[in-house]
């Protein structure tokens, strides 16, 4: 495992630009001043230091001695011992609605919108747990299984959307299914699916699902998004955004189904939350999932790092001497 110790240092590298600018402008200000006693040429040879070439020559080897002085001050490392550690942590499954009435904007922007934020913040606030991901409409999807790939499962939340859906509806029951299928049952942990939807659709298989899952070692917990007051439902026709509407051609509103998911919550020994509470409700869940039995988990960590910056040192030191030395050789060849 490659890294550099103090990456900060990198920062040193803003001094090269502005060397050379410096020196750019001190050649145009000598030429400047030369012309003023004459030819150039003839006032070069009069000179008893170096200018031109020789100058552009030690220039260079100076900028080439501060970049490697300033990576050898990154101290690369390269680790090469590996230790096997114990960890205790959580398995958590968060499952996303991603159904077409997600797409109400009764909270801004939209509510899959909103809801994808929150997934977001909260898989960075997970960052040592391992974190599954299940999208459900109709049908529920295995998007990612468990995994530590925090990156990955962000990209997934990021590219979510309700066209992913093959079909429509809000699938509660199968998205807990799915997630009791995806995890060896043998384990003794406990382990959390945090859901979140508008629950627009009654599920009441979803409720004795929750009951199962209980039994199975899981808590559940519940977010609700969206409002008591609803919204109307976007989607594209033609190229062009309407609302949805029934057989009869009315609009349809989608509301909250907070009763729904509520007694998911009650049901799966988890706790309902409202969307709206912002970070609230991470702090809390964060409180929740750590009273959790954990799971053993074997890790292997990098121990020992051998550190590479007296190579890189001692070019600096090299070139900077070369550089002090090259002068007086330079001014013996030009007289020469």
């Amino acid at each position: 495992m490659f890294r550099f110790e103090s990456i900060s240092a990198i920062y040193l590298l803003a001094l090269i630009p502005v060397m050379m600018v410096i020196f750019l402008w001190g050649i145009k200000l000598l030429n400047k001043r030369k012309s003023q006693f004459g030819k150039p040429e003839l006032i070069e040879r009069l000179m008893s230091f170096q200018t031109g070439k020789s100058n552009r020559v030690r220039f260079g080897l100076l900028i080439l001695a501060v970049l490697f002085i300033i990576l050898a001050a990154t101290n690369p490392q390269w680790g090469f011992k590996k230790d096997k550690i114990k960890v205790n942590n959580s398995d958590i499954f968060i499952a996303l609605d991603i159904s077409s009435s997600m797409n109400t904007t009764d909270i801004n922007p939209s509510r899959i919108e909103k809801a994808k934020k929150f997934v977001e913040s909260l898989i960075e606030a997970r960052k040592g747990d391992q974190i599954g991901l299940i999208f459900f409409a109709g049908s529920a999807y295995l998007q990612m299984p468990l995994t530590y790939d925090y990156a990955a499962a962000e990209l997934f939340v990021k590219s979510a959307n309700t066209e992913m859906a093959g079909t429509q509806g809000t699938a509660i029951g199968e998205a807990i299914n799915l997630a009791q299928r995806s995890i060896n049952t043998k384990e003794q942990n406990q382990r959390a699916l945090i859901i979140i939807s508008d629950g627009e659709d009654h599920d009441e298989e979803a409720l004795d699902q929750a009951k199962n899952a209980v039994s199975d070692g899981w808590n559940i917990f519940t977010i609700g998004v969206g409002t008591a007051e609803g919204g109307y439902v976007p989607v594209l026709r033609d190229g062009r955004e309407e609302f949805k509407t029934d057989d009869e051609g009315n609009p349809v509103k989608s509301v909250l189904n907070r009763t729904l998911l509520s007694d998911l919550a009650e049901n799966g020994h988890g706790e309902f939350y409202m969307l709206e509470d912002g970070h609230d409700i991470i702090n809390d869940l964060n409180g929740k999932i750590e009273k959790l039995r954990k799971r053993a988990t074997e890790v292997r960590s990098f121990s020992e790092f051998k550190s590479y910056y007296q190579y890189l040192l001692a070019i600096g030191l090299f070139l900077l001497i070369t550089d002090f030395f090259i002068s007086p050789f330079l001014m013996i060849r030009k007289h020469d």
